[in-house]
């Protein structure tokens, strides 16, 4: 996991994307939103919050809301277990954890390989997939970040 958070903050990071496992599927994001990577810590429940909204964990010093995807995404939840870790991520200046099952990888995606996530017929929109990525290593669902973070 260091090797990776080095990798994160080296600023060598176009066409890079952080890949992750929720369930049996294969996500990804572009790495651009990735402060760090880290273990899952104690986490402070908050009442009255969404039930994917986990609580608060403390990341040296600042206080930090986390998100389990599993939950977010629909998925049943599962116990934690060695190989689950938190995405510290920051979009428009807020930082939040994502609870994600196991790490994958970082790989250079080229435009190329991206698709548009409307080959997915499942007959309705996914408003959390914003494209698909066809690499060596599978397809990765490329998440629409914005979106798993809002509350519409």
């Amino acid at each position: 996991m260091d090797e990776l958070n080095e990798m994160i903050t080296s600023g060598e990071t176009q066409g890079m994307y952080l890949t992750f496992s929720v369930g049996d599927e294969e996500y990804g994001m572009e790495i651009d939103y990735v402060m760090e990577i880290i273990q899952v810590s104690p986490i402070t429940e908050v009442p009255d919050v969404p039930h994917y909204i986990k609580g608060l964990i403390n990341l040296r010093g600042k206080i930090t809301p986390v998100m389990d995807v599993r939950l977010r995404f629909n998925k049943p939840p599962r116990e934690y277990d060695e190989r689950t870790s938190i995405i510290v991520v920051s979009q428009d200046d807020n930082t939040i954890g994502l609870i994600i099952d196991t790490i994958r990888d970082v790989l250079t995606i080229e435009d190329s390989q991206i698709g548009d996530p409307a080959g997915i017929k499942t007959g309705t929109p996914n408003r959390y997939i914003k494209s698909i990525a066809r690499t060596d290593h599978g397809n990765k669902l490329i998440i629409h970040l914005e979106r798993v973070l809002s509350d519409h």
